[in-house]
Order: structure tokens, then sequence, then C-alpha cells
């Protein structure tokens, strides 16, 4: 139960700080998205000691585990989009396809630095 309660309270936190984020991205006019620029700042909070892992840990492992859920929205609102599927569909399918092998090599690459990066800090 107080794992169930701790989790939810840092779900609630990091949706506060999205929240943010995002009106701070709207209110100065930047043309990246607040939830990137969130998620920039936790990296540097992260890597600066401001916060430590384990105060969002529970609660940022619970949101990956369910991520896939919060396609389901974006995956149906595509249907509105049929007519366009239907004349632009193979250059969207390239485009995904390219991005999506990019998304993949740059994770492998990251997973890979952190993993030697324990290794020579476990020794």
């Amino acid at each position: 139960m107080r794992n169930l309660i701790k989790g939810a309270l840092q779900v609630g936190v990091l949706m506060i700080f999205s929240l943010i984020m995002n009106n701070l991205a709207h209110v100065l006019h930047i043309p990246i998205p607040g939830s990137i620029l969130g998620i920039v700042l936790i990296f540097i909070l992260l890597e600066t000691g401001v916060i430590r892992l384990e105060w969002i840990e529970l609660g940022a492992s619970w949101l990956l585990a369910e991520l896939l859920l919060f396609f389901i929205p974006a995956a149906v609102g595509i249907m509105k989009f049929i007519p366009l599927l239907e004349s632009e569909g193979l250059r969207i399918l390239i485009v995904v396809a390219f991005s999506s092998v990019i998304v993949m090599v740059g994770s492998g690459l990251m997973a890979s630095r952190i993993a030697k990066r324990k290794e020579r800090n476990a020794s």
C-alpha cells in the first residue's frame, strides 16, 4: 500500500512538472514541446544531483510500464485521416520507419553507454 501511494505521488509530481513545462514553452513561445523540455530538465537535474532517482523512480517506472496505453488515443485518432493515409501513406510509412530506426539506434547506444558507466563505477 505504501508503494502505491508513493508511486501515485511521484506520478502526480511528474504530471505537474509536465504541465509547468508545457505552460512555460507556450508562454516563452519556444518551438519545442514542453514535454521534451521537461525530460531534458529532469535529466539535467538527475545528473547534477539536484534530485535523486529514488524521488521519481517508482512513478517513472510505472509510466514506462504503461506507455503503450498512452498511444491508443493517438492510434484511434488516426482514423480521421484515412484520405490522407490513402494519398500519402507510403511517404508517412517511410518517415515513421526511418525515425523508428533512429530512435532504436540512439536508445541502444545510450543504454550501452550507461551500462559501461555503471560497470566502471562498480569497479
